[in-house]
């Protein structure tokens, strides 16, 4: 990983967050435990499902905001094709400031709603700190690839958003296949999980 490129993103995000509070004034003292970390790992996912080769796959993060994970991955994994969605313009246009200054060729952005998106696929979609499953579901399914896969950044109440989201995840012949938990590296205790969810349609 490029330490020195993640040193300047930060600050440059630092810098954005002064005129648009992206994140909480009280996070951007721990802007990497609670956000860049957290958006890279991702690399769990990868890992887990054995998935080495990212050049010409295509991922789409729902509702970025402050381009989290958009961000950190495009400028982690540079063969892979991001696309940044909000519907919240200056929110892009922060993004748009660092993608800009880093030249960050991987990352696009795109201010939509994701149900107006047509005629796009991808092989992996990614959503944190937007909705519950029940909702982004919908949202995501019609946009992933057969045999794509939702990658969904969550916390504890993980087993119950799933279970509110079983009929959901029937309707669109999709399957939750894997939790992966891990932990902030924070003192105290702070526990996330990635849901990984297979599109079979």
């Amino acid at each position: 990983m490029d330490k020195a490129l993640f040193s300047k993103y930060m600050s440059l995000f630092l810098q954005e967050n002064s005129k648009l509070n992206l994140i909480s004034k009280n996070d951007e003292k721990f802007l990497w435990e609670k956000h860049v970390f957290d958006s890279l790992s991702f690399e769990k996912f990868l890992t887990k499902h054995c998935i080495n080769e990212l050049n010409n796959k295509t991922l789409l993060d729902i509702g970025t905001g402050g381009g989290f994970p958009s961000l950190p991955l495009a400028i982690k994994y540079p063969k892979l094709s991001v696309t940044a969605l909000d519907s919240i313009r200056k929110k892009l246009n922060s993004i748009q400031e660092i993608k800009t200054i880093l030249g960050i060729n991987n990352l696009e952005i795109l201010c939509a709603r994701a149900e107006n998106i047509k005629g796009k696929k991808y092989d992996f979609i990614t959503s944190r700190a937007v909705a519950a499953l029940k909702i982004l579901i919908p949202y995501a399914m019609p946009l992933l690839k057969k045999d794509g896969y939702f990658i969904a950044y969550k916390s504890l109440k993980v087993r119950e958003e799933i279970n509110e989201a079983a009929n959901i995840l029937q309707k669109f012949n999709a399957e939750v296949t894997d939790i992966i938990q891990y932990e902030l590296p924070l003192e105290e205790n702070y526990t996330r999980n990635l849901v990984i969810i297979k599109h079979y349609a």
